[in-house]
């Protein structure tokens, strides 16, 4: 069988969608499916064709404003031309243009659809242009053989703005590898240390962890893990209420340096207003790390013993409270699925429409 995943972006690239589609893309290789990644690559400075880890990854040029969008020509007329080369294509992302390429170009080829659907663009503008993109996006659902949600949050909001049929969707969420944190130990420090990992986007959240700064210990610094086009008001926001000694910035760490990130901290939050999962509440979860997660979209489904919700809009005082409490706590082991169960989850969806 041979696949195709459409996708914005991809791997030495991190994030979410990135994660998701670079672990089942790897799985399915290892059980000798014909993999391609077909991608866009807008900083023009990645191989425009290689093979990692036994998957072909094609990208090809594009225009992001803000990193968004995605616009390919390129990629679009390689899908036009090709998508009967192909048993399988798999799109990724409703709120960028390769999926939308994906669904125009479908021929003899079953389509399957991942939309990570958060229901609103993140931006004012972004927002603005979601409402008529929508009548446009619509074709993406109605046009895919079948629709794969990571959460129950994600099918109830895209069942709630979109017509569609119910029997069309499954719920494949995200996995873990859990042997990557078997091995991890808390190194000791001087400090205590808060940590989040995510896209700097300003829905994440994140300017409420630098400003509860000044009313929690002096020992406790924040991490922040991730790259975007709020980093620079972050730091400036940083510098203006005197904390910028305790706010440390990461970005592009090598998978062994994150992951102890997450079993070095004290505490992880992640006050995202929208998320379709949260991979990385997941896997600060399996290091053992307590977490406070906004309590809105589908990270309530993480609310449980180890993690904590805190609703919206951000109260300072509870989140302080909230943070003295938390932090530092033990967390029980939990389970989750690995990846290569939702791998086996997802060649059974491919088998039954093929």
């Amino acid at each position: 069988m041979i696949i195709a995943n459409v996708c914005p972006k991809y791997y030495p690239e991190l994030g979410g969608v990135e994660t998701y589609v670079m672990e089942l893309s790897v799985r399915l290789a290892r059980k000798n499916f014909e993999v391609e990644v077909l991608t866009t690559d807008p900083s023009k400075n990645l191989p425009k064709e290689e093979i990692i880890n036994g998957v072909r990854v094609k990208r090809f040029k594009s225009w992001a404003p803000n990193e968004s969008y995605f616009f390919s020509n390129d990629l679009k007329k390689h899908l036009i031309n090709n998508s009967d080369n192909y048993d399988i294509v798999h799109a990724h992302q409703y709120s960028t243009f390769p999926a939308l390429y994906a669904a125009q170009s479908k021929n003899r080829n079953k389509f399957v659809f991942n939309p990570h659907y958060h229901g609103k663009g993140h931006t004012f503008i972004r927002n603005l242009l979601h409402k008529p993109y929508k009548f446009i996006g619509k074709n993406i659902f109605s046009i895919s053989d079948k629709i794969i949600c990571v959460s129950n949050y994600e099918k109830f909001l895209i069942l709630k703005h979109f017509k569609i049929n119910e029997k069309k969707f499954e719920i494949i969420p995200c996995g873990v590898n859990l042997e990557e944190f078997k091995d991890l130990k808390k190194k000791k420090k001087e400090y205590s240390s808060i940590l989040t990992v995510c896209r700097l986007e300003k829905y994440k959240g994140v300017q409420y962890l630098i400003k509860v700064l000044p009313s929690l210990d002096q020992d406790i610094i924040l991490e922040i893990v991730g790259k975007g086009p709020f980093k620079s008001h972050l730091v400036k926001l940083a510098k203006e209420i005197h904390v910028e000694t305790r706010v440390k910035f990461y970005q592009n760490l090598p998978r062994n340096e994150l992951l102890q990130k997450y079993s070095n901290a004290d505490l992880f939050i992640l006050l995202s207003k929208h998320e379709s999962y949260g991979i990385s509440v997941m896997e600060a979860l399996a290091s053992r790390t307590p977490c406070i997660v906004a309590n809105t979209s589908a990270l309530t489904e993480w609310i449980d013993d180890g993690c904590f919700g805190i609703d919206y809009p951000v109260n300072f005082y509870e989140l302080k409270e909230l943070i003295t409490n938390v932090i530092g706590n033990k967390v029980l082991e939990m389970k989750f699925l690995n990846w290569d169960e939702i791998t086996s989850k997802l060649i059974n969806l491919y088998n039954e429409i093929c």
